[in-house]
């Protein structure tokens, strides 16, 4: 005997044709709404707008007149000609006060020379930098005979570079020696006292003429 399905079954076997044919019915009845389109009926008024019968105002346009200046009168000079001219001599002014006759002479507006002023700035780059005898070498080996390690940077271990600015005078003399930068024990005097020993230098020139130049120089403590 051949079994039967029962009504169910087979509906619970289309549930997925169903299902799509209702999202397909869904979907047409979403287009067709959106695709809906109403218009408003339109009267015959509305093709006929409605005019302003309001009268403008016309402003005037305000036109500054010129006026011309008032003519200021020119006060006429009269020349008098003075005829029949009679050259008189130069007469030399005599002086009441004085026995002599003295004539009255001006004295000339001598220029007096203006003391010329010199400008003390020192220089730092000029035309002709000032040079030590025998250059620089003889600069360094100066520096490396003449000076002396401190004991104290020696004990404690302290090395490094001083660095001294100077000013070279217009003599080549050496003056105003300060620190630019210091290590301490005792090597900050030391680099100066030898700065300040150095001998005179071939100055610098600018334009011709000796001026003061600025020079910097590292002095270095190497322990041996």
């Amino acid at each position: 005997m051949e079994a039967q399905k029962s009504k169910n079954d087979q509906l619970e076997g289309n549930k997925t044709l169903f299902f799509q044919l209702g999202l397909i019915i869904t979907l047409v009845a979403v287009l067709m709404a959106f695709e809906y389109k109403s218009y408003s009926e339109l009267s015959f008024t509305d093709l006929f707008r409605q005019m302003d019968n309001t009268i403008e105002e016309t402003i005037p346009i305000t036109v500054h007149e010129k006026k011309p200046l008032p003519v200021i009168p020119v006060p006429s000079s009269t020349i008098n000609v003075v005829e029949d001219i009679v050259a008189t001599p130069d007469v030399p002014t005599i002086d009441v006060n004085d026995n002599q006759q003295t004539e009255n002479t001006t004295i000339p507006n001598i220029p007096m020379d203006e003391p010329e002023v010199i400008d003390d700035t020192p220089f730092v780059v000029v035309e002709d930098m000032p040079v030590f005898p025998g250059g620089l070498s003889a600069l360094y080996r100066f520096i490396g005979e003449n000076i002396k390690y401190p004991q104290v940077a020696k004990e404690v271990g302290i090395q490094g570079t001083v660095f001294v600015r100077f000013i070279i005078e217009r003599d080549g003399s050496v003056s105003n020696a300060e620190l630019l930068r210091s290590i301490g024990g005792g090597c900050d005097e030391e680099a100066l006292r030898v700065v300040n020993s150095l001998p005179k230098w071939t100055p610098g020139m600018q334009m011709g003429k000796p001026v003061r130049v600025s020079y910097n120089l590292p002095v270095k403590f190497t322990l041996r």
